[in-house]
């Protein structure tokens, strides 16, 4: 890559010759200006006022206009010696942490590319001084006839400089905020919150520029003869006026998107079917109920018994064993059957437990008569 600046990187009492190179491109398409009627080309002629005749580049130079319109040219030698100790030395001043510097104040990029075997050393010494503290560095350098301010920062084994803007090149945002007082609820953060976890995170590496691909794809079809592509239409849909519908709207469209909706539904029947086993286990209350009201006849048969001079322990067996009946036949309709088999089954619970309450009836009935 070509380098655009050769200067030195000034650390304390180091000096890192280094070379600038650009660390971006410009990819936008750009158009000439033409005659509508012929499809002739319009340019610009750089023509001097006084001679009123076209100059060429290498009779253009520098010089600055004063208060009252008189010119005073300057030219390469007067920048090259102007008294500025950054005219060709990118001097550091500070180091601070990264999250310092406010991202609306960066400009332009470039790589830091080290000057020669020389200065190698010096060059990864900066460089693994600001890994491992963690830290960029501020530094002031002259370029384009204006001095600057840059951060450095590591980027893989390359020292990287931003250009950054000068304090007072930065406009205080007074009357751009909203000036009515707006209420924000929970609900609706909460609902904000859903749709950034939703729509999650991106690699930067898969982004691209639509808009440059239409423009060539419009460039190609006007080339070959052909119609250019048609305009897709709107996304179907009205205006949504209501904030927490909107948000609402655009958690489940992004949920779409990533092929979550399925796995959301499943969950909701899962969650349905729960619900329907807490009713099966309510509607079971009445048979134990009922199940309860066996001891009391038990012991009433006990202490009839104990008048005869017998005991009624059959009848608190039986009465168990009905009970357990019940619960088995009750935990097996909540394991996953339909609700006709939980049906079923409590039908067949509820008899076993009658047929627990009226056996040890009769049999107390029995031997009284025999005694």
């Amino acid at each position: 890559m070509r380098s655009i600046w050769n200067g030195a990187i000034s650390f304390g009492l180091v000096s890192i010759p280094i070379k600038l190179v650009n660390a971006t491109e410009n990819h936008t398409i750009s158009f000439r200006q033409i005659h509508t009627e012929d499809g002739g080309r319009i340019r610009y002629r750089k023509v001097c006022e006084l001679e009123d005749r076209e100059v060429g580049q290498g009779e253009i130079g520098k010089g600055y206009e004063d208060a009252d319109g008189s010119i005073i040219p300057i030219t390469d030698e007067d920048l090259a010696h102007l008294p500025l100790p950054t005219a060709r030395t990118i001097d550091i001043v500070a180091f601070v942490p990264a999250d310092r510097i406010d991202p609306l104040r960066l400009e332009h990029s470039y790589y830091l590319a080290a000057g020669g075997a020389p200065a190698a050393k010096p060059y990864t010494l900066l460089r693994e001084a600001l890994k491992r503290s963690k830290r960029v560095a501020v530094a002031k350098f002259a370029l384009r006839g204006r001095e600057r301010l840059g951060m450095l920062r590591v980027v893989d084994d390359v020292i990287v400089m931003h250009g950054l803007l000068w304090p007072d090149e930065i406009r205080a945002p007074q009357g751009v905020a909203p000036e009515t007082d707006v209420t924000v609820r929970d609900k609706e953060l909460d609902l904000a919150d859903a749709l950034m976890d939703t729509l999650g995170e991106v690699d930067l590496e898969d982004l691209h520029d639509e808009y440059r691909e239409a423009l060539e794809e419009v460039v190609a079809a006007k080339a070959a003869g052909e119609a250019p592509p048609e305009t897709p239409g709107p996304a179907p849909g009205g205006k949504v006026l209501d904030l927490m519908a909107a948000l609402e709207n655009s958690v489940r469209a992004a949920k779409r998107s990533r092929g979550e909706e399925a796995g959301e539904d499943a969950e909701e029947e899962a969650a349905d079917g729960g619900g329907q086993e807490a009713e099966a286990e309510v509607t079971h209350l009445p048979r134990r109920k009922s199940t309860r009201g066996a001891p009391k006849k038990a012991a009433a048969g006990k202490a009839s018994g104990a008048r005869t001079g017998k005991s009624a322990s059959p009848a608190k067996k039986t009465a168990s064993g009905g009970k357990k009946t019940a619960a088995k036949t009750a935990s097996g309709a909540k394991a996953g059957r339909s609700d006709t088999k939980a049906g079923q089954a409590k039908k067949t619970a509820s008899s076993a437990g009658t047929a627990a309450k009226k056996s040890p009836a009769k049999k107390t009935a029995a031997r009284k008569r025999t005694a």
